[in-house]
């Protein structure tokens, strides 16, 4: 194993605050249902089909939407945090001579910026798909690139459509249990390997 690709939002950062507050500015400019935050532990336990429908949300609209709410995003970076222990799990990983690399559905800018307010430089790239749903074609372009195979990378997410992905392309992947879809929500996808605490990463590894 070569690489460690991360995941951004839900298991490398806690962006619940930000990507409710962006969610309920676009919500109000479109009429759209808002986001309590008292609401977020139950919408984990739900499918993204399943909130878009209870957020009176077409999913077709999402290439109109991303852009504007990564704009919001950006503006309260502050905001995100990183999670208890990753970045020393970052720092030991990088220690041990493994490649680090994020692939998210955020921003590349959004993940620059707060990788350096963070004093993280132990990432090597940051690869974003436009699309919510287009992780596969993201890893499966980088083994290309870096003619590496997919037992040579492992993926660490937090979401269904993390493992929907790298099932896709043969990457096996670690869940890890702080994000922002429960276990009811991805137990069926089975991924390789559940984490509860960023330190499991390293016993895995």
């Amino acid at each position: 194993m070569k690489y460690i690709i991360f995941d951004f939002d839900g298991t490398l950062a806690d962006s619940t605050a930000v990507l409710a507050s962006a969610w309920n500015t676009i919500a109000q400019k479109y009429k759209f249902k808002g986001i309590e935050l008292k609401e977020i532990e139950s919408l984990k336990k739900i499918s993204i089909a399943e909130r878009s429908k209870l957020f009176d949300f077409p999913m077709y609209k999402l290439p109109m939407i991303l852009p504007q709410f990564y704009r919001l995003y950006r503006q309260s970076l502050n905001d995100v945090h990183l999670y208890n222990g990753m970045k020393e799990v970052l720092m030991e990983i990088d220690k041990r001579g493994y490649k680090i690399l994020i692939i998210s559905s955020n921003s590349q800018e959004n993940i620059l910026e707060f990788l350096k307010m963070n004093g993280i430089h132990c990432v090597s790239n940051v690869l974003c798909s436009n699309r919510i749903f287009g992780k596969d074609k993201v890893i499966k372009k980088f083994l290309k690139d870096s003619s590496i195979t997919p037992s040579e990378v492992i993926y660490i997410g937090d979401e269904q459509r993390d493992i929907v992905a790298c099932k896709k392309v043969g990457v096996p992947i670690i869940w890890v249990g702080w994000g922002y879809d429960a276990i009811e929500v991805v137990q069926q996808e089975e991924p390789e390997y559940k984490v509860a605490t960023p330190h499991e990463i390293l016993n895995i590894i």
